[in-house]
């Protein structure tokens, strides 16, 4: 972190914060309140993109494209390592601290979130540079035959509010790496931050990137126009999938990584204190408005009580409070947020369920949308907190026999996206890697990732990968070339010789 959040200037909750840049159209369209969720004050103003303005947008990144496209790949490669250095030089304090009155988050995850994007840049830099095609082994002598990638066009990418920016550049990164320009749909809760990060993108050619505020419509539009090509989402499952049969329907290739309902498994064998420790962090970081939160806890019987204890004890050091200050645990980032919250908590604990700790409203936090990290025991599979996304800082505790049926009751569920388990039998940490149901398995290390590995889930938690050579993959087409370097007649071309038929039975002649 560099410096305290304190020693920013605070917003004028009365003037519109607009950031006038060449990525960003000034826009004509409605204006829409932005609301602290910790405070509920008026933080700023965003104006929605009109229809005009889009189509300025469109026209203009798709001429860009065409020229992007032609650039040689160590000149991009170089390009975004500007980029790249760019983040890791700029003062990103404001950045953080809009995305903080916007959506919640604690500011050291708000700096933090953006000082991590410059990864991701250069690895995409480097492995278009390195991925460009591949040679295959000739079918036929004297062929030359390979298969190269090529940019797909302008891409969309519609974000998130949990993490706007860093999301974002995941595939933003991939798809300019791959020659094509980008559309990006912030999401309403986080577009201040994302228009404030835009700034970062100087280095690339008037029109390539932009950044179109406004909601489902803005979206959906994209989506439909010819003048897109490929589309990236995050976000719910509903809303997932109607993304996908929306590009599907234009036939466009998508990503979708549209959340989860994690599993963590404590085994007999788990490090009883560190399973605990990591289960805060995997449950309520971020209070627990995070893809990848383990939502559904397994814990063995043989160590069940003492991880319960363990737990509790480690939970009731976090803090709760405006992420300017000093907490663990924000708000969540609407009413509606917590309201659903507190829909699974109160149906669960009304069917048997108990709150060893949490399952209210904090009672110093009377303002804002804060809800208590909270910690469900006696929790039966078939309950809604263990079939829905929560998305909320809650862990719903159910007690299982063995690791067997630990990882039976763990894939028993539509979501796939990841799985958690702290276990020091390697047997165990090789089993569950093996057997669960999930795009991504952590051992005794939960919800980290790497650029160079694929990102994304199995089953409703989403189609596609983010980050690795299959992130770059969702931006490129393949395209099978075939060259003949001394062309000659080849003895299977029209006409087929009499013969052929009658003494080869259709075969062709060896």
């Amino acid at each position: 972190m560099r410096g305290k959040s304190k020693e920013l200037p605070m917003f004028d909750p009365q003037t519109p914060v607009y950031y006038q840049h060449p990525n960003y159209l000034p826009s004509a369209g409605k204006v829409i309140d932005i609301v602290n969720p910790a405070t509920l004050a008026q933080e700023g103003r965003i104006a929605e993109t009109s229809m005009d303005e889009l189509g300025q947008v469109l026209k203009a990144a798709n001429a860009a494209q065409k020229h992007w496209k032609m650039v040689d790949a160590k000149t991009r490669a170089a390009i975004l390592h500007k980029i790249a250095s760019k983040i890791e030089a700029t003062d990103m304090r404001r950045c953080a601290e809009l995305m903080v009155r916007e959506m919640g988050k604690p500011y050291p995850e708000a700096i933090g979130e953006v000082a991590n994007c410059a990864g991701a840049f250069r690895y995409f830099a480097e492995m278009a540079r390195d991925e460009a095609g591949k040679v295959a082994g000739t079918t036929q002598a004297g062929s030359f035959q390979y298969a190269r990638y090529e940019p797909v066009g302008v891409s969309v990418h519609i974000m998130p509010f949990n993490f706007p920016i860093l999301l974002m550049c995941w595939t933003v990164a991939a798809s300019l790496a791959s020659g094509n320009g980008c559309i990006i749909k912030p999401a309403l809760a986080t577009t201040l931050s994302t228009l404030k990060f835009m700034e970062i993108f100087e280095a690339l050619p008037d029109g390539l990137i932009a950044c179109v505020p406004g909601g489902a419509d803005i979206a959906q539009t994209l989506i439909a126009s010819k003048l897109t090509h490929a589309v990236a989402f995050t976000g719910s499952v509903a809303a997932g999938k109607a993304v996908a049969i929306a590009a599907a329907g234009q036939m466009k290739p998508a990503v979708i990584e549209a959340g989860g309902s994690d599993p963590l498994i404590v085994s007999k064998h788990a490090p009883i204190n560190i399973a605990a420790a990591g289960a805060v962090t995997a449950a309520f970081h971020l209070s627990g408005q995070v893809c990848t939160s383990a939502e559904r806890f397994f814990v063995v019987d043989d160590v069940h009580d003492d991880f319960i204890a363990a737990f509790v004890a480690e939970t009731r050091r976090l803090r709760i409070g405006n992420g300017l200050d000093k907490a663990e645990i924000g708000p969540l980032v609407s009413e509606a947020a917590r309201a659903k919250v507190i829909r699974l908590v109160e149906d669960a604990i009304a069917k048997g369920a108990k709150a060893v700790v949490g399952g209210k409203i904090p009672e110093d936090q009377s303002v804002g949308w804060f809800y208590e990290p909270t910690i469900l025991t006696g929790v039966a599979p078939d309950m809604a907190i263990m079939r829905e996304e929560c998305f909320g800082p809650v862990a719903a505790i159910c007690r299982v026999a063995d690791f067997n049926e630990a990882i039976e009751k763990a894939n028993d569920s539509e979501f796939g996206l990841g799985a958690s388990v702290f276990t020091t039998s390697l047997e165990e940490a090789m089993e569950a890697a093996e057997r669960l149901e999930a795009g991504m398995v952590w051992v005794n290390n939960p919800m980290i990732d790497n650029d160079a590995l694929p990102f994304g889930g199995w089953k409703n938690s989403g189609i596609g990968r983010e980050l690795s050579r299959l992130g770059l993959d969702t931006f490129r087409r393949s395209k099978m070339v075939i060259i003949d370097h001394k062309p000659v007649r080849q003895g299977w071309w029209y006409p087929y010789p009499d013969d052929w038929f009658y003494e080869t039975g259709g075969r062709k002649p060896v």
